[in-house]
C-alpha cells in the first residue's frame, strides 16, 4: 500500500516523487531500466531549455537540480582554472544546451535528491520494472500489478496514480480514452492541423548513441547488418541519402547541408549535443564527447507503442541499425575537406550511456499517447497569431513555460512543423484525464495536441508538470478531494496555486516580462 503510485522514472516522475515525498506522501516509482532521469539520462539528450532559464521559467526544484548538475563538474573535475568562477558552466559546450553534460551526472544527482526518501523508506523504486495491469473500479483505479526483469509481480494499491511513463503506458491498461497522431482541423481549429485526422502521425523516434573522436586512431567497426539498406535510403520528403549530410531545413524544407566540425557545411553537427568539452578540462584521457541525434537517424519506419512486440522488436531493432549505419557512414564515407572520406578515428563511448553496445538505454520518444483531459491545449492557445506577449492565462495554471512547435517528422511522412510559440502556461486541466478520478498524466501524455505536444515535450515543461502532479497529489490526500474538484472550486483552486507558489512553482511569467 502507498498513498501514490509513480509509473515511469523519468524527469516528470522524478519530480513528483520528490514534490510528493517533501508534503509527507508514500510513494512507490517505477523505472524500465536502471538509471531515472528518462531524456537526459537514458535516453541521452542534453537539457534543452529556453533562453531565460537562467533566471526564471522553471520550478525552483528543477534550479536546484541544474544548481546541483554544475556544482558536481565544479567540485569534482579537472576544469581549467577560467572555468571555476564560471556561474554558467557549460561542461560540453553544446550548441543546443547552456547545461550540456554527461547524463552519468544526472543519474547521480537526481539519486542524491531523492535520497533522503530513498534511506527513510518513504519512497521506493522498482528498476526494470513495468506497469503490466491496471485495476479500476468505476472512475478510480483500485491496484496496479507490476511486472519485474525476472518475471515476478508485485500488485501495489495507491490513492493516487501518476502516469509518467514515456508513452503514456497507463491509458489503455487503465481503460479510458486518449489520442495519439494528430487531430483534424475541424476538431482543434488549429491552423496547422490537417484537414483530417491522423492515427499514425507520431513524430519520430530515435536511438542516440555517444561517440568520442580520436584523431589517428582506427576505431572503426564491423560493417551494420542493415548498412545497405540504409545507405540507399530517402524519404520522398528528403532532399537526399539518410546517410548523407542533406536534411530538410526544419522551417523553409529546403535542402540544408551540415558538417561534422565546425568549418563544414552550415551548421556542424559536432558541436550540436556535445556533453564533453575537451578543451574544458586539464585531463588528456578523453576528446570531445557527443551524443548522435540529428535528423539523420530520426526513425520514422514504425512506432513502438500500440503495436504487437514483434513490431516493436522490429522497429527498436531499425531504428538502432540507422544510428549505427550513420555512425559507420561517419568512420568510413563521410567527405571530408581535405578530399579524403571518413573519420575511422570516431569512437562509441558506450560507458558514457551505461550501455556495452554505445547505445543509449531507451529510445527518445517525442510524443506519446495523450490522455482526454479536462482541458486541451491548442495552437490557438500558445500562437503569437492569437496572442499579445505569452500565451493563453489559465486561471488554473500550474507552471510556465516556453519552446517553439518543433514537431519532427512522422510515421506517416510528414516533414517537419517548426512555427513559432509564445512563452505559455500549464493549465491544470491539462493534467487531469475526463474518466478517471484518481490518475494524472505526468509526463508528455498531457491534454495536448499532436500540434502543442511539439513545445510542451522538453526538460523543464516534463519537470514543472511531473512536480505539480506530486503537489496536487499530496495535496488531494490531505484535503480529501479529487484533482477535478480541486479544479473546479475557485477557493480551493486558489489554495492549491498559493501552496504551489510557496513550493517555488512560478505561475506566471513576470510582469515586465512583455512589456
Amino acid at each position: 500500500m502507498a498513498d501514490l503510485l509513480i509509473a515511469g522514472g523519468g524527469l516528470g516522475g522524478c519530480a513528483a516523487a520528490a514534490a510528493a515525498c517533501a508534503k509527507g506522501l508514500s510513494v512507490v516509482l517505477t523505472e524500465e531500466t536502471d538509471w531515472i532521469g528518462g531524456q537526459v539520462t537514458s535516453q541521452a539528450v542534453p537539457l534543452d531549455e529556453h533562453k531565460w532559464i537562467e533566471k526564471f521559467g522553471s520550478t525552483r526544484r528543477y534550479r536546484e537540480y541544474r544548481e546541483k548538475v554544475r556544482q558536481f563538474y565544479l567540485r569534482n573535475l579537472p576544469l581549467k582554472e577560467e572555468l571555476l568562477q564560471s556561474e554558467k558552466l557549460n561542461p560540453g559546450n553544446a550548441l543546443v544546451s547552456n547545461l550540456s553534460h554527461d547524463p552519468r551526472v544526472s543519474v547521480l544527482v537526481l539519486n542524491e535528491m531523492l535520497s533522503p526518501y530513498l534511506i527513510s523508506g518513504q519512497l521506493r523504486i522498482h528498476y526494470h520494472t513495468v506497469v503490466k495491469h491496471v485495476n479500476r473500479t468505476g472512475k478510480k483505479v483500485t491496484s496496479v500489478v507490476l511486472q519485474h526483469i525476472n518475471g515476478a509481480e508485485t500488485e501495489i494499491e495507491a490513492a493516487y496514480i501518476i502516469d509518467a511513463t514515456e508513452a503514456g503506458d497507463l491509458l489503455p491498461l487503465a481503460n479510458i480514452q486518449y489520442v495519439t497522431g494528430s487531430e483534424s482541423r475541424k476538431e482543434t481549429g488549429e491552423p496547422h492541423a490537417g484537414e483530417e485526422s491522423n492515427l499514425s502521425n507520431i513524430q519520430a523516434f530515435t536511438y542516440v548513441l555517444a561517440m568520442e573522436y580520436r584523431e589517428g586512431e582506427n576505431h572503426v567497426i564491423d560493417e551494420p547488418e542493415m548498412y545497405s539498406f540504409w545507405k540507399t535510403f530517402q524519404p520522398d520528403f528528403w532532399p537526399d541519402k539518410t546517410l548523407s549530410y542533406y536534411a530538410p531545413h526544419p522551417i523553409t524544407h529546403e535542402k540544408r547541408e551540415y558538417g561534422l566540425f565546425k568549418g563544414e557545411g552550415s551548421f556542424p553537427l559536432w558541436d550540436y549535443r556535445r556533453i564533453y568539452a575537451a578543451d574544458h578540462f586539464k585531463s588528456d584521457f578523453s576528446g570531445d564527447v557527443t551524443l548522435l541525434n540529428w535528423p539523420q537517424n530520426d526513425y520514422f519506419l514504425g512506432n513502438i507503442y500500440g503495436v504487437t512486440e514483434q513490431e516493436k522488436e522490429k522497429h527498436l531493432f531499425q531504428a538502432k541499425q540507422l544510428s549505427l549505419s550513420l555512425f559507420y557512414w561517419l568512420q568510413t564515407e563521410a567527405p571530408r575537406p581535405d578530399g579524403n572520406k571518413g573519420y575511422p578515428g570516431l569512437k562509441l563511448r558506450g560507458d558514457v550511456l551505461g550501455t556495452e553496445d554505445g547505445f543509449a538505454k531507451a529510445p527518445y520518444l517525442r510524443e506519446a499517447r495523450r490522455i482526454k483531459a479536462l482541458y486541451t491545449i491548442t495552437e490557438q492557445d500558445v500562437s503569437p497569431d492569437f496572442n499579445k506577449g505569452t500565451g493563453k492565462k489559465y486561471a488554473d495554471s500550474v507552471g510556465i513555460g516556453s519552446y517553439s512547435i518543433d514537431l519532427h517528422p512522422s510515421l506517416s511522412g510528414e516533414n517537419y512543423i517548426d512555427i513559432p510559440a509564445l512563452p505559455f502556461h500549464i493549465p491544470l486541466g491539462a493534467l487531469i484525464p475526463q474518466e478517471l478520478d484518481n490518475l494524472l498524466a505526468g509526463n508528455k501524455n498531457i491534454g495536448t495536441t499532436h500540434i502543442t505536444n511539439g513545445c510542451y515535450r522538453l526538460h523543464p515543461v516534463e519537470w514543472n508538470i511531473g512536480e505539480a502532479c506530486g503537489e496536487l497529489a499530496a495535496y488531494c490526500v490531505h484535503k480529501r478531494v479529487n484533482p477535478a474538484d480541486v479544479r473546479e472550486d475557485e477557493n480551493t483552486l486558489k489554495e492549491f496555486q498559493d501552496l504551489l507558489k510557496k513550493s517555488g512553482f512560478e505561475l506566471e511569467w513576470p510582469a515586465d516580462f512583455y512589456q
